[in-house]
């Protein structure tokens, strides 16, 4: 894995890198190192890496009772432990709180140079109001964003880093209004890079949060991640109880942000952030900029948090 694929998932935290491993490579992970009989073994093949990963099938059900992935017989789901594993085998870092799971191409190794995942994830922020997806300019926020992206390239570049361009939409941000789901992709280069990053990410709305799924894919992979983006939007639901309908203005909290900013960087957008964001700003160096002009400008045309719809 390089630095560049290191960089984006380290920071902008929404696509993971793939790494390709030899046949015949090594593996040690600490995911699977607390796994009985594992850590006392060998270093294992990758076939005998992907030998212990346990497959699902069928209706899968992450968390607590949270959430359901109705599987076709396309897709199989790794559990969080077992993800994680694949995650670290693939040159990612451990994590503190592992994913709820990854989605993956039934038939197809996690190590053939042409696979690719979904990782689950859920944040708990609350009830976010939909009420501002017919009035978001995203072609406005891709502008501000790419023009965030050049002003902030010098400094990275000071930090060590290679500077970064949002070429633009790999794919434009459509939300489905009646199912609450968010999707886009965005196409990114780093340094000299001939070959440029996907960013495809969906955003389930839920009444308490937002399950996060990421596609793990390179950019030619784009058509493929097109193809089966209809199953994974279909096959993904919350559970009575934890559904967007189910929302009570009366007991539970509600997200202080909206949709934009799921796209933006919701991180800046949450009430009281952006103060420390000019902090962040010299730590990161990639989430924060990419997403900060666009917010504040946001903010200013937006003095009132969004006011959830009664029923």
């Amino acid at each position: 894995m390089d630095g560049k694929s290191l960089c984006l998932a380290l920071f902008l935290t929404q696509a993971l890198p793939l790494g390709v491993a030899v046949a015949a490579q090594p593996i040690t992970t600490q995911a699977q190192a607390d796994v009985p009989g594992v850590a006392e073994s060998k270093p294992q093949t990758t076939e005998e890496f992907v030998a212990r990963l346990k497959f699902q099938k069928g209706k899968i059900v992450v968390g607590d009772n949270l959430a359901t992935f109705d599987l076709p017989d396309s897709f199989v789901f790794l559990d969080g432990k077992d993800a994680e594993a694949v995650l670290e085998a693939w040159g990612n870092p451990p994590r503190t709180t592992p994913p709820l799971g990854l989605l993956m191409p039934a038939r197809v190794s996690p190590f053939d140079p042409q696979a690719w995942a979904v990782i689950v994830q859920y944040e708990a922020d609350g009830y976010v109001s939909d009420e501002d997806a017919g009035r978001i300019d995203y072609t406005s926020m891709l502008k501000d964003m790419q023009q965030d992206m050049r002003e902030a390239n010098p400094e990275r570049i000071k930090q060590g880093f290679e500077p970064i361009e949002l070429v633009g939409w790999a794919t434009p941000p459509h939300y489905d209004a009646e199912g609450k789901k968010l999707y886009w992709a965005k196409e990114l280069k780093f340094g000299d890079a001939k070959e440029h990053t996907l960013n495809y990410n969906i955003r389930v709305l839920g009444r308490k949060g937002v399950l996060v799924l990421n596609f793990i894919a390179g950019m030619e992979q784009l058509p493929l991640i097109e193809k089966n983006l209809a199953s994974v939007l279909a096959m993904t639901e919350f559970n009575p109880g934890n559904r967007y309908m189910d929302f009570n203005p009366e007991l539970d909290k509600v997200a202080a942000y909206g949709l934009g900013a799921l796209v933006a960087g919701k991180l800046a957008a949450k009430v009281g952030l952006l103060a420390s964001m000019l902090v962040l700003l010299k730590k990161l160096w990639l989430l924060p900029v990419l997403a900060f002009g666009w917010l504040s400008r946001l903010f200013k045309r937006n003095k009132q948090p969004p006011v959830p719809p009664q029923g």
